[in-house]
């Protein structure tokens, strides 16, 4: 969901102003950005339709419109608005009569927390329903371009379904020699099978017939219109047809004898060193796995392992015999598995297994067998004779992860956590597991943040930017810190819990509040102090702030610019109509505005015609080392100078040395700030001149 999507059109059908001011509150103090409107009667209600709401929030108590009327007028043309009715009390006649007109949800209107749980649930739903739209548009236009190239393509397959065709293709169609579909329609697919053949291959519509899987090529003889047979290879994949499930039937006439194409077949899909399976025929394996677990299922599993000391155990047998020990290797594991796992090469010395129908604990069970037997093992090789222990990494595969590149990588990371913890040891990542670590990691942040709002519980620190032309005043950077039980945390641990969470417009005001009042004192005791207070992407649709903003400058008899606001360029190029209501705000009340990692964009000097910045804060990329990359120093000069034209005052970032500094003298840097040149500090000291 993008942050413009983000963003809630709601409806508000309430008899005042007032009343549908508190329901607004109530949201945006919950972090739920809103765009309101307000109906009072019919025909404000149909002038607000036109805008096409996404949520409407029905006052049942209000006396100007009734809930079934605009349930009614919500659903008029097709329209997909959820309708929420909101009640002071309730009863069951209450519930049934809300949900009978209409409603999709009740909300409590005295439970703020009710209240904004049922918005936000609504809101992730209709999201939901017009994704699954968009979905079913583009699968639309997929099977149309699938039908394209099915009446393209030389194979000659068919669709069949409960053994009916309905539906083949051109090359289907010569191969046995018809001239249109319509005289295949609805004719059984044992009438393109020879005599010889068609009894088995009964008893093979007949196992799909029960739900069971069909084999993935079967050799047989097939039967043209004439009565003439020839040897095919039919190949079976599981597919969809005007929404009806069948089975899509490849002829691959056979050029070879079956023996032979069978022989083949095998060699294409064995690793020739150690006999197992190679790495393209398990990663189609993979795929169809990945497919199973897509539709629901969660008993399959990836295990890769590999040698501990590979290059040692090279060194002792030498290369010459390296294949003989990965073939004993190979064997040995062969030996620990199913007739109806996977085994095979996934790498150089990595080897994989494919297990279907185990549990998670039969899978760890199975995992840590393979690393007791490797470990007993002593391999002759030549005249030597070796051991080696193996580190063993997996995972689960279920709906969640069903994607083959991530199933790859969470197996391959499992393995090498293995290993850099010491090797000889196995490591299977459960999704579950890991969601539920998740989930409880996160519970614990958000009420450490709701609790810091709630209690007061956030520290401001503070860092010099420092002036390289003698400025006047003192310029500092406001950072946020969490009191924690164990001292202050950053914000990277507790940051995106409150953004996922709708958070940061409170966190904000927070921030802002506490500047304000720090920076009444220092002025009260003489020190011209401008502040640079961080602003979040979500509060730039919080349509309450600037008014705010402004009554706590007046309350604090401050003037605007001592803060500026900064926010990252990408932010605000991603927010940019927002952005550029806002800062026009804040020129109103003189505060100033700086963009944050200038110059990461492709033109970032193109955003200044839609944004009025005072400052520019560079990139911080371009510090890293700035010493040692020319271009950098070239990039950040060039910066300066094109700022400086258009009337705009630099900051330099994450200063890290003083030959740094030299450089960003000469570039024409305006200000510097990192903590090479001082820390953080909580508590800013008040000079005694």
């Amino acid at each position: 969901m993008t942050k413009q999507e983000n963003v809630i059109k709601l409806l508000l059908v309430e008899d005042t102003v007032e009343e549908a001011e508190q329901l607004i509150s109530t949201l945006r103090n919950g972090g739920i950005a809103v765009r309101p409107a307000r109906a009072g009667n019919a025909a404000e209600l149909e002038t607000a339709l036109n805008s096409q709401p996404d949520l409407i929030l029905v006052n049942l108590a209000a006396k100007g419109l009734k809930l079934a009327d605009i349930a009614v007028a919500a659903s008029h043309g097709g329209k997909d608005i959820a309708v929420i009715a909101v009640t002071a009390k309730v009863d069951e006649d209450i519930i049934a009569d809300a949900f009978t007109n209409g409603a999709r949800a009740l909300a409590l209107r005295n439970r703020t927390d009710h209240v904004q749980a049922i918005v936000r649930r609504e809101f992730e739903a209709l999201h939901m329903r017009r994704g699954v739209r968009r979905l079913e548009a583009s699968l639309r236009e997929t099977e149309r371009r699938c039908d394209a190239l099915l009446d393209n393509s030389r194979d000659p397959i068919a669709y069949v379904h409960e053994g009916m065709h309905v539906r083949a293709n051109r090359a289907y169609l010569e191969v046995f020699g018809f001239e249109e579909f319509d005289e295949i329609e609805g004719m059984s697919i044992i009438d393109m099978i020879a005599p010889d053949d068609a009894d088995d291959f009964k008893a093979l519509l007949k196992r799909l017939s029960k739900g069971e899987n069909p084999p993935q090529k079967l050799n047989i003889k097939a039967q043209r219109a004439d009565g003439t047979a020839f040897d095919a290879i039919m190949e079976f994949a599981e597919a969809s047809y005007e929404g009806e499930p069948c089975q899509q039937i490849i002829f691959r006439q056979q050029t070879v004898s079956a023996d032979v194409a069978e022989k083949l077949e095998e060699l294409r899909s064995k690793d020739l060193v150690t006999d197992l399976f190679n790495r393209q025929y398990c990663i189609a394996q993979l795929e169809r796995m990945i497919g199973e677990a897509a539709k629901g299922r969660n008993d399959q599993a990836l295990l890769l392992l590999e040698p501990d000391n590979f290059k040692n155990l090279l060194d002792t047998v030498g290369l010459g015999n390296a294949d003989l020990l990965l073939g004993d290797m190979a064997n040995l594991m062969r030996r620990h598995i199913q007739e109806s796992d996977v085994a095979g090469r996934f790498g150089e010395h990595t080897f994989g297994v494919l297990l279907a129908g185990r549990s998670a604990e039969d899978v760890k069970h199975l995992a840590e067998t393979l690393r007791h037997a490797f470990g007993e093992r002593i391999f002759e090789v030549g005249k030597q004779s070796v051991n080696t222990n193996v580190s063993i990494g997996g995972t689960l595969i279920g709906e969640k992860n069903a994607n083959a590149q991530t199933v790859l990588t969470q197996a391959s990371t499992a393995l090498r956590t293995a290993q850099t913890e010491g090797g000889n040891r196995i490591n299977v990542f459960d999704p579950a597991a890991e969601d539920k670590a998740d989930e409880e990691k996160n519970r614990h942040w958000l009420m450490l943040v709701k609790e810091a709002l709630a209690k007061n519980n956030f520290v401001l620190f503070y860092q010099p930017i420092i002036s390289l032309h003698g400025a006047e005043g003192e310029f500092y950077e406001i950072l946020l810190r969490l009191n924690g039980p164990k001292g202050e945390i950053t914000p990277n641990f507790f940051m995106p819990v409150a953004e996922k969470n709708g958070l940061m417009p409170a966190i904000d005001r927070w921030v802002i509040g506490s500047a304000i009042k720090a920076l009444s004192e220092r002025e009260r005791a003489g020190h011209k102090t401008t502040f640079f207070v961080k602003l979040t992407a979500q509060s730039l649709d919080d349509q309450t702030l600037l008014p705010w903003l402004a009554q706590q400058l007046k309350n604090a008899r401050l003037r605007g610019d001592a803060l500026v606001f900064e926010m990252p360029e990408s932010k605000v190029v991603t927010n940019l109509k927002p952005a550029r209501t806002f800062v026009a705000g804040l020129k109103q009340m003189h505060c100033g505005f700086a963009l944050e990692q200038f110059g990461s964009g492709l033109n970032s000097f193109q955003l200044l015609k839609h944004i009025d910045a005072n400052y520019l804060k560079i990139d911080r990329n371009f510090m890293a080392e700035l010493p040692k990359h020319k271009e950098n120093q070239e990039k950040v000069k060039e910066i300066c100078d094109q700022a400086h034209h258009a009337g705009k005052l630099t900051v330099a970032e994450f200063v890290e040395d003083a030959a740094s500094m030299s450089i960003l003298f000469s570039c024409g840097v305006n200000f510097v700030q990192g903590n090479f040149l001082q820390e953080p500090e909580k508590v800013m000291a008040l000079e005694t001149s």
